[in-house]
């Protein structure tokens, strides 16, 4: 039966009495979703700590290529379990080696699985843990290549309603953005004529990998690499792209671009900076810059213009829309502008104040109420989405979604991962 069913039955037995959750459930821990952790890095530790802090999870498992990624992050998951009444994560359910994913898979107290080893492992990954029946939810991008979509979109059909899955593109669920995607799509800005999208970050720190074998300095500086990671626009730049992609409703026909690997790092062959100019249905013209180099980290933003207005988002810096229906999302435009008073009332300076709470949330309220999710598809699309803008730029020529879609684009990690057992 399900939770709500029984909630709503139980309140016709008496109208006197009112049960705490605690009470018709069990305690918090018998009623918590069981929770393991596949590939525990900082991206995924930060995924698990806000599922811990807004939700009923308790951390199971956990399950990494490498002793100490292990060793660190069951350190912070006993401390997030404790502060929720919940026992440490049994050394029983921590799992080593190239196998360890299918290990924690197999665990038949797990009922759901995090899931944020590099990318590249992402097809695989979530079609494991499918196969298992566990609900997963795994970081974006989908794939790093082509055929890593076309598994995630056979994914999607094969699902059926039996799990739950959700891959991470939590800005859209950030409240100034779900706002402003929904007065796009009504017409505030009236006929969209031009998007502007960019993400302008600063260069991902190299760890030390003197000394250790090559896979394993991979491995570890993964977002340097194109083959492990897909590179910064699948990375980073994948969120404006997404965030285009639900406002207009529609993915890109062509693209064509140029960029490079300029002033980057010493290791790694990832390309730091892409520019790319997108062409949508009704001729709307998209044009995406994204960098990934240098100290200091600029600006991300959305930028769509129309025959009434424009509506304009930005990570730091205000979501709101000019024209005939001005709107704006109350977040501050600018950290100067912030007066005392407002800043101890908490006005926000970020627009992704609640982003990943409100992401988190929506995936296990799902599994507790049992309306699963299935976001394979809407994630393919995205992701080939940034494919094809990172491709036309990577062959400086047009390149159609068609000829995306159907072409063979399979990119090996070219990774020997026995080696680590």
């Amino acid at each position: 039966m399900k939770r709500r069913d029984f909630i709503k039955g139980s309140t016709a037995l008496s109208t006197l009495t009112i049960l705490k959750p605690d009470t018709v459930f069990g305690s918090r821990a018998n009623s918590a979703i069981n929770l393991g952790f596949i590939g525990c890095g900082n991206r995924g530790t930060a995924d698990i700590s806000s599922m811990s802090r807004h939700t009923n999870v308790n951390i199971l498992a956990l399950a990494d290529l490498f002793e100490d990624q292990l060793e660190t992050a069951k350190v912070k998951m006993d401390k997030l379990n404790a502060a929720k009444g919940f026992s440490e994560v049994p050394r029983s359910n921590i799992y080593r080696g190239s196998k360890a994913y299918l290990e924690l898979l197999n665990n038949k107290e797990v009922d759901a699985v995090l899931i944020s080893a590099p990318c590249y492992t992402h097809p695989s990954f979530l079609e494991a843990a499918v196969t298992a029946e566990k609900h997963a939810y795994c970081e974006k991008p989908a794939a790093i290549d082509v055929a890593g979509c076309r598994k995630i979109e056979q994914l999607g059909m094969r699902i059926n309603g039996n799990v739950s899955v959700a891959i991470g593109f939590q800005v859209p669920h950030a409240t100034p953005y779900a706002e402003m995607i929904k007065r796009i799509r009504r017409g505030d800005i009236g006929r969209i004529i031009n998007v502007q999208l960019y993400y302008l970050a600063s260069e991902v720190p190299l760890k030390p990998y003197n000394g250790m074998v090559y896979d394993e300095a991979r491995i570890r500086n993964h977002f340097h690499f194109r083959e492990l990671s897909g590179g910064t626009l699948l990375d980073q730049g994948i969120h404006m792209l997404d965030i285009c992609n639900q406002a207009l409703q529609a993915h890109p026909l062509k693209a064509y671009g140029s960029g490079g690997l300029n002033a980057g790092a010493e290791f790694g062959n990832a390309w730091n900076n892409y520019q790319a100019i997108y062409e949508y249905p009704d001729d709307i013209k998209v044009s995406y810059h994204s960098t990934q180099f240098g100290p200091t980290f600029g600006d991300v933003c959305a930028r769509f213009l129309g025959t009434k207005g424009s509506a304009e988002a930005h990570y730091s810096g205000g979501v709101f829309i000019k024209g005939e229906n001005e709107w704006d999302s109350g977040i501050a435009r600018s950290a100067e502008e912030v007066t005392p008073e407002q800043r101890a009332a908490g006005l926000f300076l970020s627009s992704l104040y609640n982003a990943d709470e409100n992401k988190h949330k929506s995936f296990i309220q799902s599994i507790e109420n049992g309306d699963y999710l299935d976001e394979t598809q809407r994630a393919a699309e995205s992701t080939l989405t940034a494919i094809l803008g990172r491709n036309a730029a990577e062959a400086q020529d047009t390149m159609h979604w068609d000829e995306l879609v159907y072409s063979d684009e399979s990119i090996d990690p070219g990774l020997d991962l026995e080696q680590f057992d």
